[in-house]
């Protein structure tokens, strides 16, 4: 067989090399342009965590402050340069961030024996150590050898404590209050019912769980004094002294003290509190681990909805239905959901899921817990469903090519040897398609973990007093454990909030890099799963080529 000549140009060159040319350098702006866009998230979310020195900036006209010195850039009106510095102490200054004219600077120095304190609230406290006022009415002074090891004790002391009280008010008090809430919600069924037995129980029980709740409340009262009994004095850089209740400390480093191996393990120490902590402070402090978790359930959830509607529609479009106007319809329609914004989907969720579906469920099966919505809110199940909805065209598109990429003799082959449609599908159709249906699993997820104007519609909430899965088992769980009709917190809508909502935008920008750079991983990840099991499933199956 001979084989057409390629078209050539009057100057003998190949037609159409230029635009080859072209195709490839634009495919290698695009990937500079990913890189270059991915290493600035990196940088920037990675220098979060690193502890940075704190500098003495003296001034012209006789100022002095200290802090740490986080970016430079240009003036607005191009007369040189500006510095961007860290002054912390929010409750003294008002505002935790400044601008200085590099030619404002008379002098920089890093001084030794600089105290940084992170704090529950008002960010970090930066200045130098006084004494320490302990619980028994003596005094640390700050020069005395036994300050920094005393004051370490106490800050882990403090932050043992802070613990055991989150899970004294958030699990055991929490999961008290649900058990209160479920005997009057016993008693408006012994009402309705008029079920007297019924009522007495509820009421006895009712009362013994309010008497259990004083008890937590005292317990925790005496702990949260014990958190507040020692004091830590420091001055600030113009001489004023401020008291610290030890209470409202996370950590007390000397910046400008630490070794390269105390820095290092300060930022591993840094980024484990990110990824494991709740966040404070409007989000801006703290960690991130309920917008990880809700993001990952979510899409789990997502996925576990999507892939069968999906694949179901698929097998019956392409094996099934007969070829024709209607079909075709079917499947523009399909194509040109793809392209539906997905604020429309929160929408229709909105409407459809919440209202209607929730309100039903409400209304059938807890009539007693009216007016107060149960599944007739925004909760993860509902987001789930809207964005598997949202999704549901890629996996259709993707499962069909996969289908018909089957080859023909696979299944003239199995019919055969006398195997129905249905078996030929299962066996041997479908097990051939896998590896194409999971690349539509990947891409659905990809776009599904990333969304957030939907989710502001029917479930995403700034912060979220507990996890969509712990170990309480409530009366409202369809599935054990699993809290469906709970509100959630999600990394991509944390990302809007810290960088629209903050109070603090100067302080929210560190916190976007890094909470971003944590959401590409989390998708880079789920997709990495997905692909290795593509990819085994693709060898398993390999039989195309016999």
């Amino acid at each position: 067989m001979t084989l057409p000549m390629p078209a050539l140009r009057s100057d003998g060159r190949p037609r159409g090399e230029p635009l080859v040319w072209l195709t490839a350098m634009g495919l290698s702006v695009g990937l500079a342009m990913i890189v270059a866009l991915l290493a600035v998230i990196v940088v920037q979310g990675v220098s979060v965590f690193w502890p940075k020195r704190v500098h003495a900036i003296k001034l012209h006209d006789g100022t002095t402050l200290l802090g740490e010195i986080l970016k430079t850039r240009e003036r607005r009106d191009g007369q040189g340069e500006e510095l961007q510095v860290f002054v912390g102490n929010r409750d003294s200054w008002g505002n935790a961030f400044r601008w200085i004219d590099r030619r404002a600077i008379a002098d920089l120095e890093q001084p030794s024996g600089v105290i940084e304190v992170e704090r529950v609230e008002y960010g970090d406290a930066i200045g130098y150590p006084v004494r320490l006022l302990l619980a028994d009415g003596s005094a640390l002074d700050a020069d005395d050898p036994a300050f920094r090891p005393r004051i370490a004790e106490l800050v882990r002391e403090v932050v043992e404590r802070r613990a055991e009280i989150f899970h004294l008010e958030r699990r055991v008090i929490g999961r008290n209050s649900r058990a209160i809430n479920e005997q009057e919600v016993l008693l408006r069924r012994a009402k309705r019912t008029g079920d007297a037995a019924l009522a007495e129980r509820a009421r006895a029980e009712q009362q013994r769980l309010k008497e259990e709740y004083e008890r937590l409340a005292e317990e925790a009262t005496r702990l949260r004094a014990l958190q507040n009994a020692n004091r830590l004095v420091i001055r600030l850089i113009d001489g004023r002294e401020r008291r610290i209740s030890l209470g409202t400390v996370v950590a007390v480093t000397w910046p400008n003290d630490m070794s390269f191996s105390e820095r290092l393990g300060y930022f591993f120490g840094n980024l484990w509190t990110f990824l494991s902590d709740n966040p404070r402070e409007a989000n801006t402090e703290g960690g991130i681990f309920p917008a990880i978790f809700g993001t990952f359930v979510m899409t789990l959830l997502m996925s576990i909805a999507v892939t069968p509607f999906g694949v179901l529609a698929a097998i019956y479009l392409r094996e099934y239905a007969k070829q024709g106007p209607f079909v075709r319809a079917v499947r523009i329609s399909i194509n040109n959901l793809a392209g539906v914004p997905s604020i429309v989907f929160g929408v229709f969720g909105l409407g459809f899921f919440v209202y209607i579906v929730g309100g039903t469920i409400d209304e059938l099966f807890f009539t007693d817990r009216l007016p107060e919505p149960t599944y007739g809110t925004g909760g993860i199940l509902w987001a789930s469903l809207t964005l598997a909805l949202m999704t549901v065209p890629v996996v259709i598109v993707a499962t069909e090519e996969s289908i018909a990429a089957v080859p023909r003799g696979m299944r003239e082959g199995s019919l055969a040897l006398g195997a129905s449609k249905w078996q030929t599908i299962q066996r041997i159709v479908m097990p051939a398609a896998v590896p194409g249906i999971l690349t539509g699993l990947i891409l659905a997820m990809a776009r599904g973990a990333g969304e957030v104007a939907p989710l502001m519609l029917v479930g995403v909430v700034k912060l979220a007093p507990s996890l969509p899965i712990d170990g309480n088992w409530n009366a409202t769980d369809i599935i054990p454990f699993l809290h469906l009709e709970q509100k959630f917190m999600h990394l991509g809508f944390h990302i809007y909030d810290l960088g629209f909502q903050s109070p603090d935008s100067d302080a929210a920008v560190p916190m976007v890099f890094a909470t971003t750079l944590l959401l590409i991983t989390l998708v880079v990840v789920l997709n990495l799963a997905a692909i290795l099991m593509r990819e085994r499933l693709r060898r398993k199956y390999q039989t195309g080529a016999f």
